[in-house]
């Protein structure tokens, strides 16, 4: 049986989905309350909103995430956006089935980092992950030779970071980007540059749930 397919995995998915679920429909009707009321949200309350939301992937998405460590055979992986560790648990499923490999994931917000640490832990895929919370410019500034790489994080920030992790990339990395469709706007920039085949990649959207864009970085 895959490790994806374990109980001890699938209970923590299961549980997590449902919370995320019920959690961050609670979320979204407060933050819709406070624009109708106020027209605004203050920074705070906004960061107060985020580190409260899971944002996490769809499940299909998460098995395709899997499919494709699985299939990439990663020697490192990087995620920006660990969130509550959902595509954490795919990516380290995909590694442990692999019997190699290692994911490096930075998360901003305490809170989500913590909670992600035991959520990884309860499904027993904490050897394969290493959590680094902060800036992600600052966490990630000395990985090197990146196979694969998710971006999920704070959409605005795609291209900055892809630009500044190019010379960790290895020949042939994967790179995935989450959320390209549900919110084009905010990734248009980084989304010009990977399908612009004079920065040196091949790209292609996947029209699945809120839409990924992979990526290959040409040898």
């Amino acid at each position: 049986m895959t490790t994806l397919n374990q109980r001890e995995v699938q209970d923590v998915l299961f549980r997590l989905y449902a919370e995320a679920q019920a959690n961050d429909s609670k979320v979204q009707a407060e933050e819709q309350a406070l624009l109708a009321d106020a027209g605004l949200i203050d920074d705070q309350t906004l960061q107060s909103i985020n580190d409260r939301t899971f944002m996490a992937v769809a499940p299909e998405v998460g098995r395709l995430i899997y499919l494709l460590v699985r299939s990439r055979r990663p020697a490192l992986v990087v995620e920006f956006g660990t969130s509550f560790g959902l595509s954490a648990i795919h990516i380290a499923s995909g590694l442990r089935d692999n019997c190699f490999g290692h994911l490096v994931t930075t998360e901003q917000s305490a809170s989500k980092a913590s909670r992600a640490a035991v959520h990884i832990e309860q499904a027993g895929l904490s050897d394969l992950v290493e959590i680094r919370r902060g800036d992600a410019f600052q966490t990630l500034s000395e990985v090197k030779g990146v196979d694969l790489l998710l971006l999920d994080g704070w959409k605005p920030l795609y291209l900055t970071l892809l630009k500044q992790l190019e010379p960790a990339l290895t020949p042939d990395c994967l790179i995935i980007a989450d959320d390209v469709i549900s919110l084009s706007a905010k990734v248009a920039p980084y989304l010009a540059y990977v399908r612009d085949a004079a920065n040196g990649y091949v790209s292609c959207e996947i029209p699945l749930d809120d839409g990924l864009e992979l990526s290959i970085r040409s040898a």
